[in-house]
């Protein structure tokens, strides 16, 4: 199977080409439901319903975990939609393509303009947990809501609601055991002041450190610590606070590359492969590549297969 290439076509359609149990990782983020109209036929996300949408993520998805091998994961990235009157400015073609979404896709607006038949204007529709507990009925294993805090939200201009700063990855598997190195990712401990109250004495923890100094760490090797290069390392938290990066060649937000780092070493072994069925603008081959993995993409649009494919051959001359 041919690795390092984007496919140009339908994701569900082009997914059924890959043979079983061959991809190692998926890190993905799809277009949200009613933000964008990309004006390509078959596109995902201007379906009538949420309920549609849905079923046309989730038949993507199903082919996905076909591709799969037992080990794998998927790492997916989805924002929410709120309903909205249908009286947009952003329901109208000409400018529709002006507005951005908050990561990869674009946008029709923050009160977008779909109205939607069962939801009341301005209702907050639930589409990432819509997506996650679809996917579970389908077969995959929902292993856990990864919550990712944006240092840098897209300003709003609401006044009944705080300000959106959050989206969701989940991490999703084929299996009940699967390949997570969870080493690769681990975090420095942060001090947070607290003292030790099971050993003699009331000692603090050392100052700057979180975990106890080292002739202290033996008594609480049940915390779950190592000391690396001199440091105390911890599990990754599931709240990830990476800020949006621009991207100055496309009209779109693009993935954060530091935010789909961590999914793919933990995710994907070195010299693996990692799929993105909604390539976009290739961030995850630019990272894939950059973390010693393979890639495989598949993107509808041909534009941003230009973009990617001048962002990925950019990233293999400074590899």
């Amino acid at each position: 199977m041919e690795t390092n290439i984007i496919h140009s076509g339908d994701s569900e359609l082009v997914l059924k080409t890959l043979p079983d149990n061959s991809i190692d990782c998926c890190v993905t983020s799809p277009p949200y439901y009613g933000l964008r109209d990309y004006g390509k036929k078959k596109q995902i996300g201007l379906e009538k319903t949420p309920e549609e949408y849905i079923d046309r993520l989730v038949a993507v998805f199903i082919e996905v975990y076909r591709v799969l091998k037992p080990t794998g994961t998927l790492w997916l990235n989805i924002g929410d939609s709120y309903a909205g009157s249908g009286k947009g400015a952003a329901t109208h073609a000409d400018n529709a393509k002006r507005y951005k979404q908050g990561t990869n896709k674009g946008t029709l607006s923050p009160s977008t303009a779909i109205k939607i038949q069962g939801y009341k204007p301005k209702e907050l529709i639930g589409v990432p947990w819509m997506l996650a507990f679809a996917l579970r009925r389908s077969g995959w294993y929902l292993r856990q809501d990864i919550i990712w805090n944006k240092k840098n939200p897209m300003p709003e201009s609401v006044k009944d609601r705080c300000t959106k700063a959050h989206e969701y990855i989940f991490l999703l598997t084929k299996s009940k055991k699967y390949y997570y190195d969870y080493e690769a990712i681990m975090e420095e401990a942060a001090y947070d002041g607290r003292k030790d109250t099971r050993s003699k004495g009331s000692h603090k923890y050392s100052q700057g450190v979180t975990g106890l100094a080292p002739q202290n760490f033996a008594a609480r090797a049940h915390d779950r610590w190592v000391i690396k290069d001199g440091k105390f390392m911890r599990n990754k938290r599931s709240v990830w606070t990476v800020a949006t990066k621009p991207f100055k060649e496309a009209h779109f937000a693009v993935f954060p590359e530091q935010l789909i780092t961590d999914c793919i070493k933990a995710g994907c072994p070195e010299n693996g492969i990692v799929l993105d069925p909604f390539f976009g603008a290739g961030t995850t081959g630019v990272v894939a590549q950059r973390l010693n993995r393979n890639f495989i993409g598949i993107e509808l649009n041909p534009e941003y297969i230009d973009i990617a494919i001048k962002r990925i051959r950019s990233n293999e001359q400074r590899i």
